[in-house]
């Protein structure tokens, strides 16, 4: 039998385990058994991972003597809305599932948030098990117990924190991901060498075009690499409050880009998240925070793992700076009206930035390639 790999979030009662590995989907069964008062799940996810890896699920359950129904939304970054989170809480709430029973967030970070809010609403509070589908969940969303929504006036800005009881990260259903999929997950493992661990960057350096092309020892390294780093930060900062913030490297940047790009095809999460990043190194070296040459280095690993990285790469229009900074201004880490980033002194050595001149980001951002 396949060895999973287990990593521990240490949260006290609220302690969970991420296992790492191939066919931690077959194997879901018996992992989720311990965690049931009685032998009943819902499923939530989407048509196209419905059609990918539902059987499989299915079956795993079956074979724990687990009864279980799904709910199968559409895919795509609009389902993380009112409208579908009204669906997911009803039809639990038609299906009967108690307090004590369990949902199943099957997919990628749209489900994976949308259920885990849906769970952490529904009876006050039901327990939930992520099995993230996507590189960018496994190594990002599925841990630490963010779950949102998107409004109109951003990207999740309607959310609260509910940690999951489980999270099973297979590495094999990332076979299945399409490759842009795949690179746009890529920028969030990248992203924790960047925050704080240089020897990670320098070995995604050397390994991350293995790891785009399916290597599953570098998957798994990298996957568990990414979950223990986070791990760690969740452990110390829940709720976000200090440290956690730094995990948002490239976030502001990118969620301003996303929703000034309407949360479309046209930009995927982790594309504006590499795109944030290289900005975010673009502002650190204009504030002089960092050595001017940085913002290269990390210009040139986003390019040859085939990452965008400019302003430019974003297919149509270039988004407007006035646009993009009324979006930045919407940002969770806003305090008292002023702006908050994340900065890096170096690749390793990143910082939280208060009160960051907005003239200073705007003239980055009318330079920007």
């Amino acid at each position: 039998m396949t060895t999973l790999e287990t990593i521990r979030v240490g949260l006290g009662a609220r302690s969970y385990d991420v296992v790492v590995g191939s066919a931690g989907l077959a194997r879901a069964g018996e992992l989720i058994a311990p965690l049931l008062k009685r032998a009943r799940v819902a499923i939530v996810t989407d048509e196209t991972v419905a059609g990918l890896h539902l059987k499989t699920l299915g079956a795993a359950l079956d074979g724990a003597g687990i009864a279980h129904e799904a709910i199968v939304l559409p895919p795509g970054e609009q389902t993380k809305s009112f409208v579908h989170l009204e669906k997911v809480c009803r039809t639990l709430l038609a299906a009967r599932l108690e307090r004590g029973d369990l949902v199943i967030a099957l997919g990628g970070g749209v489900i994976g948030d949308l259920v885990g809010l849906a769970a952490g609403l529904v009876r006050r509070g039901m327990g939930f098990v992520q099995i993230p589908t996507t590189l960018l969940a496994q190594v990002d969303s599925s841990v630490g117990g963010k779950t949102a929504i998107n409004a109109p006036e951003g990207k999740n800005l309607i959310g609260l924190f509910h940690q999951p009881r489980l999270v099973i990260a297979d590495i094999d259903v990332l076979a299945t991901l399409p490759e842009r999929e795949l690179k746009a997950g890529y920028a969030e493992v990248v992203k924790y060498g960047l925050i704080g661990d240089a020897g990670f960057f320098d070995w995604l350096d050397g390994a991350g075009a293995r790891l785009l092309r399916g290597d599953t020892a570098a998957l798994t390294r990298a996957v568990a690499t990414s979950v223990r780093a986070k791990a760690g930060v969740v452990e110390r900062d829940e709720t976000e409050t200090g440290e956690r913030a730094l995990l948002n490297l490239g976030h502001t940047f990118g969620h301003a880009l996303e929703a000034a790009t309407g949360f479309s095809n046209r930009l995927l999460h982790g594309e504006g998240v590499a795109i944030g990043m290289k900005l975010a190194f673009d502002l650190s070296a204009a504030l002089g925070a960092c050595d001017g040459q940085v913002p290269g280095r990390v210009a040139t690993h986003f390019a040859r793992i085939g990452l965008p990285w400019r302003l430019a790469d974003i297919p149509g229009a270039r988004p407007p700076t006035d646009e993009l900074l009324h979006h930045m201004a919407q940002d969770k880490k806003v305090e008292a009206g002023r702006l908050t980033f994340i900065l890096a002194h170096g690749i390793g050595d990143a910082f939280i930035a208060k009160d960051v001149d907005a003239e200073a980001v705007r003239r980055v951002l009318d330079t920007a390639e």
